[in-house]
């Protein structure tokens, strides 16, 4: 995936019409711990801010988007966005109104029917499993309504789904936001002029999604250590028993 971002493309004036009075999806990592309704840390929401902020004082029609948990089959209460859509309400001083679903006939009324710089939350659009399949039929709907998209989820944008890799084949541009452009910087920094010796921590539940980055960082960092569920597929694959944790037998 290749995107812009926001800044640069703000940086020249035709480029900066793009954003005014456009409807702009934004695609953010709200994915915050919850007990019950109650939301345990709220920095991935106060992180997404500065983007968000931005497009509303340009004008813009915002809609963002986000996961939340794993969800087994369709919805289910506990994963809603609402709480999430409460928090960004007080953090913005201004409405954001949580859509019942992330596709179809009333997620593309409310958008049509938003007034500028107003700002809309999509429900959990892990909801469907077609998001992360990365299905087109479904990626096409969900891309429908929006004019250009923002990338703003770091701890997702190496995944190829629907809301991450999938819409920007159907919205032009497609832009980075700028927490996911500073978490860039900061990282490219870290990894290239870094102290050393060096030691990077990957966790994660998967090696499938992860297997590029440890090849990456084998490169540059002196010492891998390997944490999180993906660990049990190792194990495997060094002949230990692994019980019924889990592996990713294909790898």
């Amino acid at each position: 995936m290749k995107f812009t971002l926001l800044p640069l493309l703000l940086a020249t004036a035709g480029a900066f019409q793009l954003q005014v009075r456009k409807k702009v999806l934004v695609r953010c990592d709200l994915n915050v711990p919850l007990d019950g309704k109650t939301i345990g840390d709220d920095t991935r929401i106060r992180a997404s801010m500065p983007t968000i902020e931005h497009l509303v004082s340009k004008g813009a029609k915002v809609t963002l988007c986000s996961h939340l948990g794993r969800p087994k089959d369709g919805p289910e209460d506990k994963f809603s966005l609402g709480p999430c859509a409460d928090r960004m309400s007080e953090l913005l001083g201004k409405k954001v109104t949580l859509a019942p679903d992330c596709i179809g006939d009333s997620v593309a009324s409310l958008v049509a029917g938003q007034a500028d710089g107003d700002v809309l939350l999509l429900e959990n659009t892990r909801f469907y499993k077609e998001e992360t399949k990365n299905e087109p039929a479904f990626v096409e709907k969900f891309a429908k309504p929006y004019d250009m998209f923002v990338n703003d989820a770091f701890g997702t944008a190496h995944r190829a789904h629907a809301s991450t890799e999938g819409v920007t084949k159907y919205l032009s541009p497609s832009v980075s936001g700028f927490l996911l452009a500073k978490e860039l910087k900061y990282l490219d920094g870290a990894v290239n002029n870094g102290e050393r010796p060096m030691a990077a921590i990957v966790g994660g539940s998967k090696v499938s999604s992860k297997i590029t980055v440890l090849e990456a960082l084998l490169d540059k960092c002196d010492k891998v250590v390997i944490g999180g569920g993906m660990v049990f597929t190792f194990l495997k694959a060094m002949g230990l028993n692994t019980g019924s944790s889990l592996v990713e037998d294909d790898y």
